[in-house]
């Protein structure tokens, strides 16, 4: 009879040893999945046991209506201090239970310090993961007043958005006819317009592209409208014209003069002479490392473009640039001028000598 009570003994006592060793990690991986690689056999025993007895509190949300709150993990603060915050703003159950998960799983030496939008109706599960990634859902990405569409290209590759410079130039050249101003149109050059934009991470091309254009329809309210009327211009027209502005004017303040001394040409079928539309036929410099050549020498000025409006009338195929909304209302609302020169200040300030005839203009230039 001894032996056979030592014997049951020593079988509960194995099954019991099974249960710990066996049975409770088996059944934690079941739940939680695996441990982390860095935790011991008795860790990965103690805190596994310690998740199977919280099971409720990690997989069940403490609210299902819980609304969406901002939640910031300081750099460098500690698991324990990010646990106890998220119970103390109810959005977990319990702050132990949430740290033993962490550390099961081997995260609670990966949460990234940053800005999150946590609710209550996530379970500590989720949350636990949604800390492991601190990249936002969103990016902002921002179009400078003057570039042309190569230029937004070029700064895709460290914006965030899964965009490729080659797809968005593609897009950015496939006409898009949904567009009125757009209509007969070979290009989106022009109507990209410059702002600054926040766009979901993963947005798709055409939905990006037709963003920007969608931006600039909102911007061309009725009285900018009546002003290219007035002038009469098409819509397409004066972008075409404001991208030269935008790209000759360096102060804000000259837009309008600038403005008129280029329709004061146009209206009288003067060759515009806009060094800006050679900028643009040179296509980029490799030796300045830029879109926008500068200076331009005299061989440079009889590049044989359709652009170059030192050798061909009228308007350049499309526009050369995208234009901010001060070129566009300089535009629709130029100074009212004879102008028809005018050249940089010899002082560097970037402002201008604005001349009514050539005589003016040469007596303008610096010693």
């Amino acid at each position: 009879m001894r032996r056979l009570i030592i014997v049951l003994f020593l079988l509960f006592t194995l099954a019991c040893l099974f249960g710990t060793i066996i049975y409770i990690p088996y059944r934690a991986v079941w739940v939680y999945g695996a441990p982390g690689a860095s935790l011991s056999l008795p860790q990965r025993i103690q805190y596994s046991a310690l998740l199977l007895w919280n099971e409720g509190l990690l997989t069940r949300p403490l609210d299902t209506n819980g609304a969406e709150q901002n939640f910031t993990v300081e750099t460098g603060e500690t698991v324990n201090s990010i646990a106890g915050r998220l119970e103390v703003t109810g959005i977990i159950h319990n702050a132990d239970a949430f740290r033993a998960y962490l550390i099961y799983s081997g995260w609670d030496t990966t949460i990234q310090a940053g800005e999150y939008k946590l609710s209550a109706a996530m379970s500590a599960i989720e949350i636990a993961r949604e800390l492991q990634d601190a990249t936002p859902e969103d990016v902002t990405f921002v179009i400078l007043p003057g570039w042309r569409m190569e230029e937004i290209a070029a700064s895709l590759p460290t914006s965030g958005l899964a965009i490729s410079p080659e797809e968005f130039l593609t897009a950015a050249r496939t006409p898009r006819p949904d567009f009125d101003f757009l209509a007969g149109a070979t290009t989106t050059e022009g109507f990209l317009f410059p702002d600054s934009y926040i766009v979901p991470r993963g947005v798709t091309v055409d939905d990006f592209v037709n963003g920007l254009i969608r931006n600039f329809a909102f911007r061309l309210a009725p009285d900018i409208e009546n002003g290219f009327e007035k002038q009469g211009l098409t819509v397409y027209q004066a972008v075409t014209l404001a991208s030269l502005v935008e790209r000759e004017a360096v102060q804000d303040d000259e837009k309008p003069m600038i403005a008129s001394v280029y329709l004061n040409r146009y209206k009288i079928n003067m060759k515009l002479d806009a060094d800006p539309t050679v900028q643009y036929a040179l296509g980029y410099s490799f030796i300045q490392q830029s879109w926008w050549t500068s200076p331009l020498t005299l061989i440079d000025l009889q590049v044989n473009s359709p652009y170059n409006t030192y050798i061909n009338a009228g308007l350049p195929p499309t526009p050369i640039a995208n234009p901010s909304l001060d070129a566009l209302q300089a535009i629709a609302a130029p100074a009212e001028t004879n102008y028809l020169y005018f050249r940089a200040k010899c002082d560097g300030s970037g402002f201008h000598e604005f001349s009514e005839t050539f005589d003016e203009h040469l007596a303008n230039a610096c010693p």
